[in-house]
């Protein structure tokens, strides 16, 4: 494990617990850090629809769509995620959300 990269590690222990998804967020972390933004989204809708309730993952799936240009699919993200974060009662992600949907316009 030495010389494994921090993403090969990741997917590693992701591979040892698939339904984990503080791991899964890590992993989309890696791809984001590495500007790899179709990787970051893909990976970002992926967690969404394993874990619905996951708030953090939607602002960041809108940031990394906002990157490709992907405007419509930004603002998507961004729209579910203020309804996930008010379901979840999480106020700061709910204000993160809705400034970055006010900013999109």
């Amino acid at each position: 494990m030495e010389n494994m990269s921090r993403l090969e590690a990741i997917r590693a222990l992701l591979e040892q617990d698939p339904a984990n998804s503080r791991v899964r967020y890590m992993l989309c972390m890696e791809y984001l850090s590495a500007e790899d933004w179709a990787g970051a989204v893909a990976a970002l809708a992926e967690l969404i629809e394993r874990d619905p309730a996951y708030v953090a993952a939607y602002y960041q799936a809108g940031r990394a769509s906002e990157r490709l240009d992907e405007t419509g699919q930004a603002r998507d993200f961004y729209t579910r995620g203020i309804a996930a974060a008010r379901q979840a009662g999480d106020g700061h992600a709910l204000s993160e959300l809705q400034a970055a949907l006010d900013i999109l316009g």
